[in-house]
């Protein structure tokens, strides 16, 4: 992959007639958060000291994305047409307190040890302001909140074995909360090399299982049944999420076949998925990320595998019931989990 030559991104058409006066909020907001780059060719993982949570993610196998390296002026934005696998996730992060430069500048540090080359970089007025934020691609409110009178930019490169590989960073804030949307553009890449995914109930990236381990390995246990119909709740112990993500990773797992066979030879029967989180972070962002896993795993069932919709139900209780300690890691680590119960047996 090569990156074309600078061109002009021109704001939409009725950009004028939207202008609105820049706004400035008093913040009382402290954000720090730092960016850990996995090895070459592998997908960003955005990890956050303060409570945060991913609001969006959106990913083309093979697609284009004009990164813009410049700022907006009458002709538009200059941008560079870069192509390959797009990659950006928008993240809301829970930490009162300092400015979005204080929230910017970890992440350059971190970009710059991984081997990244800043190409450009501009904060509100210099970027273009109200221009340059809607000539830029990003992820639509709420789940990217960006503050017209406070945000910062920045883009840059690497070249790795697998080509070349182009990240951008905008970040603000509201009232309450700071945002980072994160874009990346990198070699087209096999989907089982998409980046480190993380077992949803040890937390631990796939790439540290041993040799030529199966997600569907650890499947749900063989009483199942006898578990579900004493009333009790099974753990989903092999599901993989994407770190951070809310979004099932792709992949056979022997739990999900397990269950999906018991519930046809059990037409009365309705179940519940329940997402579990350890008590890192604020109980409403918990909630939310929880109840979205469940969602994912339910969704799959319906799609995957032909139940009824109406035979499973998601919900998410956050750090609300936990099964060890959360003092400790390893406590934290079985806390999170997707549990499976029985709610009906018509």
């Amino acid at each position: 992959m090569s990156p074309k030559g600078p061109e002009q991104l021109k704001p939409k058409a009725d950009t004028r007639r939207r202008r609105a006066a820049p706004v400035v909020w008093h913040i009382a907001g402290t954000v720090a958060a730092w960016l850990s780059l996995a090895a070459p060719g592998a997908a960003m993982v955005p990890e956050f000291p303060a409570p945060a949570t991913p609001t969006a993610n959106r990913q083309e196998p093979l697609g284009s994305y004009r990164l813009p390296i410049g700022p907006w002026s009458a002709t538009g934005i200059a941008s560079r047409l870069t192509e390959g696998r797009v990659d950006q996730t928008a993240w809301r992060i829970d930490a009162p307190g300092v400015s979005t430069l204080a929230l910017l500048q970890p992440l350059r540090a971190q970009i710059t040890r991984d081997g990244y080359r800043v190409l450009y970089e501009c904060e509100t007025a210099v970027c273009g302001g109200y221009d340059f934020r809607y000539g830029t691609d990003l992820l639509p409110e709420p789940d990217m909140h960006v503050d017209l009178g406070d945000f910062r930019y920045l883009a840059a490169e690497r070249s790795g074995p697998a080509g070349h590989e182009q990240l951008s960073l905008i970040v603000s804030r509201s009232a309450v909360s700071g945002f980072v949307q994160v874009t990346r553009v990198g070699p087209p890449r096999a989907e089982a090399a998409a980046g480190p995914v993380i077992n949803a109930s040890t937390k631990t990236p796939l790439a540290l299982m041993p040799p030529g381990a199966d997600p569907g390995e650890a499947a749900i246990p063989s009483d199942l049944m006898q578990q579900l119909e004493s009333g009790g709740s099974v753990a989903l112990e092999d599901l993989v999420f994407p770190s951070g993500m809310a979004e099932l990773a792709p992949g056979d797992y022997g739990s999900l076949a397990a269950l999906a066979e018991w519930l046809r030879a059990n037409p009365g029967t309705g179940v519940a998925l329940v997402g579990h989180t350890d008590a890192s972070g604020g109980l409403e962002a918990n909630v939310a990320l929880s109840r979205k896993r469940a969602e994912s795993v339910r969704q799959r069932l319906i799609g995957s595998f032909g139940l009824p919709a109406g035979r499973i139900t998601a919900e998410g209780v956050g750090y609300l019931a936990p099964r060890d300690s959360n003092q400790t890691e390893e406590g934290r680590t079985r806390n999170r989990r997707v549990e499976v119960i029985l709610t009906s047996t018509r």
